[in-house]
């Protein structure tokens, strides 16, 4: 397999799903929820994810796909080619503000990832990274990330880990607040990783994020220099749920360990 040429069959089908996406304005959205009432998924994700599908599956029929909204395979190892797609993670800022939403694609074979994609639909923007290759931002090479400390960080964290909840201890994530510069909130797990491989956040941390959210920023992430774990500071399992930080090195230390405790 040329990894090369994978690697721009993947672009041009990432931007040609980008195209279908941004017509699909003029129609009318079809809006469903899935587990809970702010877990929403509308027919152009899931059209999208079919899109995929198709050409993946009639170009290269023994790859794999692993896709969130269920048409893809199912998985139960990662062996072979296996395609990690969110088709437009950011489903709610797709629907209330026709923004901030990115489609997230990871390409991996035998576990590891060796291309990886974050592209912000509505500003034109491609991440993009080829394992041993580098990271880049549309076609500028993106630099390694730099040390930082948590006094001087802005963080992406959603305010719900900031409240009383079922997964994190709250009082250390007020602390956190108190300490660091600022914290942003995105809505869109994909868009907030882009940000910390480009410099414009320091780090992000979610409680739960699935492979589909996260396949391609971590791939792009071992191209700058930026720590990927789960909170208790193991390896990611992309065959399921995790919780996840992802930082500048130096700040994810002192971050896992004088922040962040588990329930």
């Amino acid at each position: 397999m040329n990894i090369h040429k994978l690697d721009k069959y993947a672009k041009s089908l990432i931007k040609e799903a980008a195209r279908r996406i941004k017509s699909s304005f003029a129609t009318e959205l079809i809006i469903e929820s899935k587990s809970e009432a702010n877990d929403l998924v509308t027919n152009i994700d899931k059209e999208t994810e079919q899109f995929f599908i198709r050409h993946i599956k009639q170009d290269f029929p023994d790859h794999r796909i692993f896709g969130e909204e269920g048409f893809g395979d199912s998985l139960q190892d990662l062996k072979g080619f296996v395609w990690m797609l969110d088709p437009i993670d950011g489903t709610m800022n797709f629907i209330h503000q026709k923004k901030n939403f990115a489609i997230s694609l990871g390409i991996y074979k035998d576990g590891v990832g060796i291309l990886g994609y974050i592209y912000n639909v509505m500003d034109d923007d491609l991440i993009s990274a080829s394992l041993g290759e580098g990271a880049f931002f549309n076609d500028i090479r993106i630099p390694e990330v730099k040390q930082a400390i948590v006094e001087q960080s802005i963080i992406g964290i959603n305010a719900s880990w900031v409240v009383p909840n079922k997964y994190i201890e709250h009082e250390g994530m007020g602390k956190l607040l108190q300490t660091v510069r600022g914290t942003r909130s995105y809505g869109s797990a994909a868009i907030e990783i882009s940000y910390v491989v480009t410099g414009k956040l320091d780090a992000y941390i979610s409680m739960r994020l699935s492979p589909w959210d996260i396949a391609g920023g971590m791939v792009i992430a071992k191209e700058v220099g930026a720590i990927v774990t789960n909170l208790s500071n193991e390896p990611i399992n992309l065959l399921q749920q995790n919780t996840f930080i992802i930082s500048k090195p130096g700040l994810h230390k002192e971050l896992i360990t004088n922040y962040i405790r588990l329930k």
